[in-house]
């Protein structure tokens, strides 16, 4: 249950200067608290990047900001992440929308510093700067946001990036915090079209997540209010939008209609004042019914993946368990009730029998062990390729040799010969990993074949995503080694940055691929393990009750009323796991068709009181419940009386409410 509630779906707002992105954010999230409530002032706004989010763990919610001069540690923000005393923390009021923006405001701040600390920063390349000019650069490397959202409680997270030249001055989020998210949605505006710097943006930021199935991508063209012409027609207006999205789409490499016309600033004014004709003017809604639609059910999968991957498996090995205990049970039964009236000589054959069938089992379990050894072996070459040792090693060689090298050349050597020995290793270890799964394939069919015991099927164990995420790496650093900038960086700079930024990543791969080959290898075997204990109990069980039945007639009755009560017991146990599994893998349709009904009664709870009454008798509660219900469909139907046409129902982000409930 902690790793259901851990999952998050990150959706990544991805622009140049100005495109009017937190805007968007604005006019999605948070317009229901009646104002502009994150920055979006002309020009440069978002200077670092924020992650907005509940965090469940906190009493209070916060702003933590990660000082720029951290740029300087050793140290990754995901690494920082982990120690919330390198963050400088402003608590939020949650109950005043003033004090919320006033603290958020924080979040953009700028400063001035000498052109010298900017360039040690890697915030300033200028050349022929002197040491007295004054460079602005933000206050802070990173922002994390965690107030009380109901869709943030819902485990949505919002990563708002600053532009272009921000973006390349912090490759993490580009090497980790775009590609692990879910969604991004990317901001074109209508006044500008799709510049140069957006172009580079696209190629270099977005496009390429297109190969992972797992992204989606949204391309919001906004502003279109500056199409507005007050001297055209309806018709003609729509007719500019339209070719405005033709064209974008073209220089894309896109069809039109996945380009989304909207004017945030127009939507925010619309739902702050209530008017339905401008919301429906500025489209913000046909986005919100795409993010409702399409980007929301990921959430749902992530949290289906979860419940089968660690639910689903468990059910699976029970049940095949169950279903050996219930098939060995019904053999001893069918044996033992062809028992009665027979004579000690059937018995005592029927003890033979069953004894040389325990010896040949032996001996088939010393050929699994054998094949046990095998895969062992493949496993521990696994392990020896993602070995962190080996990788330590090498980065030190790395580190040392990019810090004593006098030339330009021999540091971007030394990145390259790192990145490709690591591509290679990784591309051993899937080798084996191909191997140790066509083993271990083998074993787990030999096994049924010998032992005529329920099929059970292996779980393998795949280097794909690794490989992916090196390959991404890869690509990154490859752009950051032939950069002019790189060359024009004082070689320190680069040594640290090429560190924090990709070494560090590249290092985290493997420590999490090492990570799950180990648990995988400790796993494969398991349940073949356990059916042979389990297997060996069920015939040593079986022997002794034969030898009981032969020193007395009367236990054979018996034995046959406990296996059949077992028997029944395990068929039971059987049907229940089966109608669990079922259950897992019912469409998230049949689910979902509850939603109105669900939706009732949470709001009957949070406004009037629904499940909070405090009466003593059972009678009360009896007379009060139905009676806050008739009070809610009350006010809904004077709603509906009031407003025949259009009731006023607030419309989330995620949920464009049309009706009352």
């Amino acid at each position: 249950m902690e790793t259901l509630k851990s999952d998050r779906l990150t959706i990544a707002s991805v622009a140049e200067f100005a495109r009017g992105k937190t805007e968007l954010i604005n006019a999605i999230f948070f317009s229901e608290y009646d104002r502009r409530l994150l920055p979006s002032e002309a020009g440069r706004t978002t200077m670092c990047p924020t992650e907005l989010f509940y965090d469940s763990k906190a009493d209070q919610s916060y702003i933590r900001l990660l000082p720029i001069e951290t740029r300087l540690d050793d140290m990754s923000i995901q690494e920082h992440k982990q120690n919330p005393i390198n963050w400088n923390t402003i608590e939020l009021d949650t109950n005043s929308a003033e004090t919320m923006a006033e603290a958020f405001k924080e979040v953009v701040k700028t400063k001035r510093v000498p052109a010298p600390v900017a360039s040690k920063l890697g915030l300033h390349h200028a050349e022929g700067a002197t040491d007295t000019q004054m460079v602005e650069i933000p206050m802070w490397r990173h922002a994390m946001i965690s107030f009380p959202h109901p869709l943030l409680k819902e485990g949505l997270n919002i990563l708002d990036t600053p532009g272009l030249n921000a973006m390349g001055n912090e490759p993490e989020l580009t090497i980790n915090m775009l590609p692990s998210s879910q969604a991004v949605i990317f901001v074109l505006a209508a006044d500008t079209g799709v510049t140069r710097s957006d172009m580079e943006m696209w190629e270099t930021f977005v496009k390429p997540l297109a190969s992972d199935t797992k992204h989606s991508r949204l391309v919001v063209l906004n502003k279109v209010d500056t199409l507005w012409d007050e001297l055209k027609g309806e018709d003609d207006i729509q007719k500019s939008i339209h070719t405005q999205c033709k064209s974008v789409a073209k220089m894309l490499g896109l069809q039109p209609d996945s380009i989304f016309p909207v004017s945030a600033q127009k939507g925010l004014l619309a739902k702050i004042r209530t008017d339905e004709e401008l919301l429906a003017k500025s489209n913000i809604l046909a986005l919100e019914s795409i993010l409702s639609k399409e980007i929301l059910p990921q959430k749902q999968a992530i949290v289906r993946d979860n419940i089968v991957a660690e639910i689903g498996s468990m059910a699976t090995e029970s049940r095949n368990l169950v279903a050996s205990r219930l098939i060995d049970a019904n053999r001893q039964l069918k044996e033992l009730k062809g028992l009665s009236g027979k004579n000690e000589d059937v018995i005592a054959h029927l003890m033979k029998k069953t004894r040389e069938e325990q010896a040949t089992y032996h001996k088939s379990v010393e050929s699994f062990t054998a094949n046990k050894k095998r895969f062992a072996e493949k496993h521990e070459r696994l392990l020896g390729q993602l070995s962190l040792t080996d990788l330590d090693q090498l980065m030190a060689r790395t580190r040392e040799k990019m810090t004593g090298t006098w030339t330009t050349a021999g540091l971007k050597s030394s990145m390259k010969e790192f990145f490709d020995i690591i591509t290679n290793t990784i591309k051993e270890a899937s080798d084996t990993t191909d191997q140790a799964n066509t083993l271990l394939q083998t074993i787990y069919r030999e096994f049924h074949k010998e032992h005529g015991l329920t099929e059970t099927k292996p779980k393998f164990f795949s280097m794909s995503r690794y490989k992916r995420d090196l390959e991404r790496l890869h690509h990154e650093a490859e752009a950051y080694r032939k950069s002019p900038v790189t060359t024009m960086t004082e070689q320190t700079f680069v040594v640290k940055k090429f560190f924090i930024s990709m070494v560090s990543h590249a290092r985290n791969t493997f420590f999490q691929a090492h990570q799950e080959a180990e648990a995988w290898g400790k796993s494969a075997m398991a349940p073949l393990v356990s059916r042979i204990k389990e297997h060996k109990h069920q015939m040593e069980k079986r022997l002794e009750s034969l030898r009981r039945i032969n020193e007395s007639r009367d236990t054979l009755q018996n034995r046959i009323d406990e296996l059949e009560k077992m028997a029944r017991q395990l068929h039971k146990q059987h049907t229940d796991i089966s109608q669990l599994m079922v259950t897992l893998n019912k469409p998230l349709e049949s689910f979902i068709t509850r939603w109105n009904i669900e939706v009732t009664f949470e709001e009957v709870r949070a406004f009037l009181g629904f499940e909070t009454q405090r009466q003593w008798s059972d009678r009360a509660i009896e007379r009060t419940t139905p009676g806050l219900f008739g009070l809610f469909s009350l006010v809904v139907l004077m709603a509906r009386a009031l407003h025949p046409k259009t009731p006023p129902a607030r419309r989330a982000a995620w949920y464009p409410k049309a009706e009352p409930t």
